[in-house]
Protein backbone atom coordinates (compact mmCIF):
# COMPACT_ATOMS: atom_id res chain seq x y z
CA UNK A 1 0.00 0.00 0.00
CA UNK A 2 1.50 3.09 -1.40
CA UNK A 3 1.05 5.74 2.22
CA UNK A 4 1.53 9.55 1.89
CA UNK A 5 4.51 11.05 2.38
CA UNK A 6 5.06 13.75 5.18
CA UNK A 7 6.65 17.28 3.46
CA UNK A 8 8.82 19.31 5.89
CA UNK A 9 8.41 21.34 8.07
CA UNK A 10 6.58 18.48 9.97
CA UNK A 11 7.49 18.24 13.77
CA UNK A 12 7.45 14.14 13.44
CA UNK A 13 9.99 14.90 10.88
CA UNK A 14 12.55 16.54 13.39
CA UNK A 15 11.85 13.34 16.28
CA UNK A 16 14.69 10.87 17.00
CA UNK A 17 12.58 7.74 17.35
CA UNK A 18 13.15 4.96 19.45
CA UNK A 19 14.45 1.24 18.62
CA UNK A 20 11.54 -1.44 16.89
CA UNK A 21 11.68 -3.88 19.93
CA UNK A 22 10.86 -7.22 17.93
CA UNK A 23 9.82 -8.04 14.54
CA UNK A 24 6.15 -8.33 14.03
CA UNK A 25 4.44 -9.52 10.88
CA UNK A 26 2.97 -5.86 10.90
CA UNK A 27 6.28 -4.39 10.66
CA UNK A 28 7.37 -6.41 7.68
CA UNK A 29 3.88 -4.95 5.91
CA UNK A 30 5.22 -1.72 7.23
CA UNK A 31 8.61 -2.59 5.30
CA UNK A 32 7.09 -3.66 2.20
CA UNK A 33 4.47 -0.32 2.03
CA UNK A 34 7.57 1.66 2.20
CA UNK A 35 9.12 0.02 -0.57
CA UNK A 36 6.24 0.34 -2.28
CA UNK A 37 5.82 3.84 -1.58
CA UNK A 38 9.48 4.81 -2.44
CA UNK A 39 9.38 2.99 -5.48
CA UNK A 40 6.31 4.93 -6.53
CA UNK A 41 7.87 8.70 -5.30
CA UNK A 42 10.28 7.58 -7.13
CA UNK A 43 13.00 7.56 -4.66
CA UNK A 44 15.86 5.69 -3.74
CA UNK A 45 15.15 5.26 -0.10
CA UNK A 46 12.46 6.45 2.78
CA UNK A 47 12.52 6.21 6.39
CA UNK A 48 9.51 5.68 8.55
CA UNK A 49 8.99 8.86 10.27
CA UNK A 50 8.52 10.10 6.64
CA UNK A 51 5.02 8.44 6.36
CA UNK A 52 4.51 9.43 10.14
CA UNK A 53 5.02 5.45 11.76
CA UNK A 54 7.94 6.23 14.38
CA UNK A 55 9.84 3.34 14.21
CA UNK A 56 13.83 2.68 13.50
CA UNK A 57 12.83 1.98 10.13
CA UNK A 58 14.58 2.78 6.70
CA UNK A 59 14.37 0.85 3.27
CA UNK A 60 16.83 1.30 0.24
CA UNK A 61 17.49 0.75 -3.11
CA UNK A 62 20.16 2.54 -5.12
CA UNK A 63 21.11 -0.07 -7.68
CA UNK A 64 17.75 0.83 -9.48
CA UNK A 65 19.16 4.04 -9.55
CA UNK A 66 21.72 3.32 -10.77
CA UNK A 67 20.36 1.11 -13.91
CA UNK A 68 21.67 -2.04 -12.60
CA UNK A 69 18.55 -4.96 -11.20
CA UNK A 70 16.70 -3.75 -8.16
CA UNK A 71 18.14 -4.51 -4.42
CA UNK A 72 15.61 -3.49 -2.07
CA UNK A 73 16.89 -3.55 1.09
CA UNK A 74 14.93 -2.88 4.71
CA UNK A 75 17.08 -2.46 7.90
CA UNK A 76 15.44 -2.48 11.63
CA UNK A 77 17.67 -0.72 13.78
CA UNK A 78 20.20 0.56 11.59
CA UNK A 79 23.20 1.79 13.14
CA UNK A 80 26.40 2.92 11.32
CA UNK A 81 29.30 0.91 13.24
CA UNK A 82 32.23 2.49 11.23
CA UNK A 83 33.03 4.87 8.71
CA UNK A 84 35.68 6.46 6.55
CA UNK A 85 38.01 9.40 7.31
CA UNK A 86 37.68 9.77 3.01
CA UNK A 87 34.53 12.34 2.55
CA UNK A 88 32.24 12.62 -0.61
CA UNK A 89 29.55 15.34 -1.96
CA UNK A 90 26.71 14.16 -3.18
CA UNK A 91 23.69 16.13 -4.46
CA UNK A 92 21.14 15.00 -2.05
CA UNK A 93 17.39 15.11 -2.57
CA UNK A 94 14.62 14.11 -0.46
CA UNK A 95 10.96 12.82 -0.57
CA UNK A 96 10.11 14.96 2.87
CA UNK A 97 11.38 17.87 0.88
CA UNK A 98 10.29 17.67 -2.98
CA UNK A 99 11.81 19.01 -5.90
CA UNK A 100 14.95 20.85 -3.85
CA UNK A 101 18.50 19.79 -3.94
CA UNK A 102 21.94 20.28 -2.50
CA UNK A 103 25.29 19.21 -1.97
CA UNK A 104 25.74 17.66 0.85
CA UNK A 105 29.29 16.64 2.40
CA UNK A 106 29.20 12.68 4.40
CA UNK A 107 31.86 10.10 4.95
CA UNK A 108 32.83 8.34 1.85
CA UNK A 109 32.45 4.84 2.92
CA UNK A 110 30.38 3.52 6.10
CA UNK A 111 29.86 -0.05 7.77
CA UNK A 112 26.55 -0.46 9.43
CA UNK A 113 24.80 -2.67 10.99
CA UNK A 114 21.11 -3.77 11.21
CA UNK A 115 17.98 -6.44 11.49
CA UNK A 116 16.81 -7.90 8.27
CA UNK A 117 13.30 -8.30 8.16
CA UNK A 118 13.78 -11.99 9.66
CA UNK A 119 15.59 -10.99 12.60
CA UNK A 120 18.84 -11.86 11.83
CA UNK A 121 21.77 -9.29 12.66
CA UNK A 122 23.55 -7.95 9.24
CA UNK A 123 26.89 -5.78 8.46
CA UNK A 124 27.83 -4.13 5.43
CA UNK A 125 30.15 -1.44 4.53
CA UNK A 126 28.78 0.70 1.79
CA UNK A 127 30.12 3.33 -0.88
CA UNK A 128 29.59 5.65 -3.55
CA UNK A 129 25.86 6.29 -3.34
CA UNK A 130 24.43 3.33 -1.28
CA UNK A 131 26.71 4.90 1.40
CA UNK A 132 25.27 8.51 1.05
CA UNK A 133 21.52 6.96 0.47
CA UNK A 134 22.12 5.21 4.03
CA UNK A 135 23.46 7.65 6.15
CA UNK A 136 20.29 10.19 5.00
CA UNK A 137 17.93 7.91 6.15
CA UNK A 138 19.63 7.02 9.12
CA UNK A 139 19.66 10.67 9.54
CA UNK A 140 15.86 10.63 9.29
CA UNK A 141 15.83 8.16 12.53
CA UNK A 142 17.79 10.94 14.24
CA UNK A 143 15.51 14.10 13.67
CA UNK A 144 17.86 15.35 10.70
CA UNK A 145 17.60 16.64 7.61
CA UNK A 146 19.75 16.84 4.60
CA UNK A 147 19.31 20.45 4.74
CA UNK A 148 20.25 20.43 8.59
CA UNK A 149 23.83 20.40 7.02
CA UNK A 150 23.06 23.58 4.92
CA UNK A 151 23.72 27.00 6.05
CA UNK A 152 20.78 28.79 7.96
CA UNK A 153 19.81 31.44 5.48
CA UNK A 154 19.59 28.56 2.62
CA UNK A 155 17.67 26.17 5.68
CA UNK A 156 15.29 29.20 6.05
CA UNK A 157 14.73 29.37 1.84
CA UNK A 158 13.79 26.21 1.61
CA UNK A 159 11.51 25.32 4.72
CA UNK A 160 9.86 28.89 3.46
CA UNK A 161 9.55 26.92 -0.26
CA UNK A 162 8.16 23.56 1.57
CA UNK A 163 5.40 25.96 3.63
CA UNK A 164 4.33 27.45 0.64
CA UNK A 165 4.17 24.38 -1.21
CA UNK A 166 1.99 22.60 1.69
CA UNK A 167 -0.49 25.21 1.58
CA UNK A 168 -1.02 24.50 -2.60
CA UNK A 169 -1.39 20.89 -2.04
CA UNK A 170 -3.69 21.71 0.80
CA UNK A 171 -6.21 23.94 -1.46
CA UNK A 172 -5.70 22.02 -4.19
CA UNK A 173 -7.13 18.99 -2.14
CA UNK A 174 -9.55 20.68 0.04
Amino acid sequence: MIRPILIHPDPRLKKVVAPVPDLSDDLRVLADDMLETMYAAPGIGLAAPQIGVMNRLIVLDCAKDEGGTSRPVAMFNPEVVAQSDEMNVYEEGCLSIPEIFADVERPAEVTVAWMDRDGNAQRETFDGLWATCVQHEIDHLNGKLFIDYLKPLKRQMITRKMVKLKKERAREAG
